[in-house]
């Protein structure tokens, strides 16, 4: 930006107007063109704003722009996840971070019951959330523990993000306690291993470790030492849905039969 000369202080009172009082000033122009250049923005910013350009509440939440990627695609792949399971989806339990957005987002779909479980402490919740809370349709409960449901509470189960603070020695407990809950199955969201991946203090902190992002073929002979079978058929009509609307999952997603 080019540097124009200054106005000295004394000029500021002159003729009791100010600023835009004296037409004698060199400034006034330049400001005024100014001005009405901000003003053109800020216009253009509230039409873009109004045309959907900059997105609404949930595109600008925690969960799509925060620390927990796989909460947000939650939410991007519920429309997929109903052409694949159908009638499996109409009561539904997300376990993870941000258990309260995903949780709002289900309760808009048609006929489609929803509860959450967040596995940590709800640090700063808006008043959606502690209505839920309140409701009793979001809990706080340690995963590593039984889950405080009973056998088949509910026809699917959506676990987000939070497996990827669990070391194996807690997975063996949670996983089959997971598919104990659940009458259809289960939709594992989990991150996808990176070169760059670095431990957040902030993780550490909170969660008590770092999140273990696991590659695909861990995952596989995993679900296979512990007696957990993969939904194929779902798998390949949630592929099938995926390509269809264009949707590329930024997670790796595995469904799982539950436990019968």
């Amino acid at each position: 930006m080019s540097r124009r000369p200054g106005i000295p202080s004394r000029r500021f009172g002159e003729g009791g107007g100010g600023l835009f009082s004296s037409s004698k000033s060199k400034s006034s122009p330049i400001l005024s063109i100014g001005l009405l250049i901000v003003g053109g923005l800020f216009l253009v910013a509230y039409m873009y704003k109004g045309s959907g350009g900059f997105g609404g509440l949930d595109s600008v939440s925690r969960v799509e722009g925060g620390d927990y990627l796989c909460s947000g695609e939650v939410q991007q792949a519920i429309p997929i996840l109903q052409q694949a399971y159908g009638d499996s989806m109409h009561k539904v339990l997300h376990v993870g971070p941000d258990a309260c957005y995903v949780v709002s987002k289900l309760l808009k779909q048609d006929e489609t019951e929803a509860w959450g479980l967040e596995p940590y402490d709800i640090e700063d919740a808006d008043s959606n959330c502690k209505a839920l809370i309140r409701r009793g349709s979001v809990r706080v409960a340690d995963i590593k523990f039984p889950l405080p449901y009973r056998p088949k509470s509910f026809s699917l189960v959506i676990v987000s993000d939070a497996l990827d603070y669990l070391s194996p020695r807690y997975l063996n407990k949670t996983l089959p306690d997971l598919a104990r809950v659940s009458a259809d199955g289960i939709v594992i969201f989990t991150g996808i291993p990176s070169n760059n991946q670095k431990a957040k203090v902030a993780d550490v902190s909170k969660f008590g470790r770092a999140a273990k992002m696991r590659s695909s073929s861990w995952w596989t002979k995993y679900f296979a030492q512990n007696n957990l079978e993969e939904n194929e058929a779902t798998s390949k009509k949630f592929g099938q849905a995926s390509t269809k609307s264009s949707y590329v999952p930024k997670c790796q997603i595995f469904h799982l039969k539950s436990l019968h």
